[in-house]
């Protein structure tokens, strides 16, 4: 594209304004900052916060199940967090909060446009009497590049990136959440499993025994040896004991079918694989302690509770900043012709700078209701 002197100065020109509203820009943020709130003093916990608080604090083991040296439960815990459907869904939630982040990021920058179009048009031959057909048609061409930039005078487009990027953290501390609460319930559901499993054969285990005693009983009877009473005793023990084993294995299934929900397959997948007992797992021994307020730190539903409470406090300022005329600088350059041969000639330049101002900011009711509104909404978090 041509460019001569006066495109140059106006280059020069533009320049040196984008400079100047660069410095403008990292002026103020109006609303207010976010603080982190304090944890409420807990008097019972006192003396052993502040003890704990002098020790270093222990590092997390986000793959804490693997403490129990359980192989099954590993392979367990994997496919649940590879294939349940809870899990899937906040990692979703997740990924779109990062993408939305990336796409505020971008309202900092001026937003580019680029055009062109070629047309051809004909007039009637009422329109232009006597005009050969030929004569009669109308060609143009043109191209422009431009963009759009909103001057973030009073921190709008930042409090926004700032409150999609706290929505950003809260959805990541969502999906650990998930993952904490879909491995719980697994762990929880498999320990069961092999409790009753064991009680199960525990139960199996009696009855037989009381089977041989009952048999020793009745050969007693015969011989004069042992009553009718002790028969029916022993005989009742048996029963009330086999009777036992009925809700063991209705609960067993009940678990065994719930695993398989928890890891993201149907009900029935894991009959096979968890049909046979296994011993229960050793709970490790390095349980690290931590004050009772920290340990609340480390909760990620408290973490996602924080973070949505920071991004509730950045959209006090989006609608603060509405209280404010919002600015918006706009530039074009391009070219014009009717022939497409003089499309880059020295007089088919076009070009324009233009500075807006958003006059919204007069209905000042229904901003100061929206910044109630946000500050409700902060309160609401915080709570």
């Amino acid at each position: 594209m041509y460019m001569n002197a006066k495109t140059n100065a106006s280059r020069r020109t533009l320049s040196a304004l984008t400079v100047s509203l660069a410095a403008l820009l990292s002026a103020c943020s109006v609303g207010p900052d976010y603080q982190r709130p304090e944890l409420p003093a807990v008097s019972r916990y006192a003396r052993l916060d502040a003890s704990l608080r002098q020790q270093p604090a222990p590092e997390a083991k986000p793959a804490f199940w693997r403490g129990f040296n359980d192989p099954e439960l590993t392979k367990l815990v994997e496919l649940a967090l590879r294939h349940n459907q809870d899990v899937q869904r906040a990692l979703a939630n997740y990924q779109q909060a990062n993408a939305l982040l990336g796409s505020a990021k971008y309202d900092l920058l001026p937003t580019l446009v680029a055009n062109a179009q070629a047309s051809n048009e004909r007039s009637s031959a009422d329109q232009q009497p006597g005009v050969a057909a030929a004569d009669r048609d109308y060609h143009q061409y043109q191209g422009s590049t431009g963009f759009s930039w909103e001057l973030d005078l009073f921190g709008r487009v930042r409090r926004s990136v700032e409150a999609q990027r706290a929505d950003t953290h809260a959805s990541a501390d969502d999906l650990a959440a998930m993952q904490v609460a879909v491995v719980g319930e697994l762990a929880q559901t498999y320990f069961q499993l092999r409790g009753w499993q064991a009680q199960r054969q525990i139960a199996r285990d009696n009855a037989a025994n009381q089977a041989q005693t009952l048999s020793l009983l009745q050969l007693q009877q015969g011989a004069g040896m042992a009553s009718a009473f002790d028969v029916d005793r022993g005989r009742a023990q048996l029963e009330t004991t086999r009777a036992s084993i009925p809700p063991l294995e209705a609960q067993i299934a009940v678990a065994t079918h719930r695993i398989g929900v928890l890891t993201g397959n149907v009900p029935e997948a894991l009959i096979n694989e968890l049909a046979a007992p296994a011993p229960l797992a050793q709970l490790s021994a390095d349980v690290p302690m931590q004050a009772p307020g920290e340990l609340l730190r480390r909760r990620p539903d408290v973490a996602a509770a924080e973070h949505r409470l920071a991004a509730a406090t950045a959209r006090i300022g989006v609608a603060t900043a509405d209280l404010f005329p919002h600015f918006t600088l706009g530039g074009l350059i391009g070219t014009q012709a009717l022939d497409a041969g003089a499309l880059f000639a020295r007089d088919s330049e076009t070009r324009s700078l233009t500075l807006g101002v958003d006059g919204s900011f007069l209905n000042v009711g229904r901003v100061r209701a929206r910044i109630a509104a946000s500050n409700a909404q902060a309160a609401a978090d915080l709570a």
